[in-house]
């Protein structure tokens, strides 16, 4: 069944900001007080580590925050021209099953990359969406009392030398890639904002309506 959900397009904001915002959202979902939730986002050059990570997979700060969250994963970088997807959802039933919640994700930014003529997959016990051996997409994400946080990163025009900073997921740095070097031409994230909100909506089955949103109004 095709749930009501809305997305909040934040445009390019602060990662301390949007947060925080996800955990106002998480508690408010929980009290069902707002709809299932999609906030999507660019955010400034940082580096968040998770619950999973090694320390020495943090190379270097190159003069970038550094967040420690409670997401799964490893240690990963955040910046413009990469699309980042935060769905605040609550699960049902028969959604609660946080392994085939992965892989809904990756199957959704999948099929946005071959609306693009990117053939992309996954890799066996590796989470994330690959082309051959680059890395387009990262996943990480946490869940309470059934309402998930966090999210995916999918890398479209986004300033690959900034992974050096890091072992991103553990893996060298090299292996990341974008849509832009792929396609070796420019490519926008207005451009795949459509596509990826089309395909999430029909793999987490939800039916998406834009919520105007400020930065100090509108809170749940």
């Amino acid at each position: 069944m095709i749930k009501p959900a809305q997305i909040i397009d934040l445009g390019t904001r602060d990662y301390a900001e949007v947060w925080r915002l996800q955990q106002e959202l998480v508690a408010a979902r929980q009290r069902d007080e707002v709809p299932d939730t999609l906030v999507l986002v660019e955010h400034p050059h940082v580096l968040t580590v998770g619950r999973g990570a090694r320390r020495d997979n943090l190379l270097a700060s190159a003069g970038m925050r550094v967040f420690e969250v409670e997401r799964g994963g490893d240690v990963t970088y955040h910046g413009p021209g990469q699309l980042v997807g935060y769905p605040i959802l609550f699960l049902r039933e028969d959604e609660r099953d946080l392994h085939h919640y992965l892989r809904r994700l990756e199957e959704g930014v999948i099929r946005t990359l071959a609306e693009f003529a990117i053939e992309a997959g996954r890799r066996p016990g590796l989470t994330g969406v690959w082309v051959g051996p680059h890395k387009l997409a990262s996943l990480g994400v946490a869940v309470r009392r059934w309402v998930t946080l966090h999210g995916f990163a999918l890398n479209i025009c986004t300033d690959l030398e900034r992974f050096s900073a890091i072992n991103p997921c553990g893996l060298p740095a090299s292996v990341m890639g974008s849509m832009t070097g792929l396609l070796g031409r420019p490519v926008t994230v207005a451009e795949v904002r459509p596509a990826l909100l089309r395909h999430l909506a029909a793999v987490l089955d939800r039916c998406w309506a834009e919520k105007p949103w400020a930065a100090t109004a509108d809170r749940p």
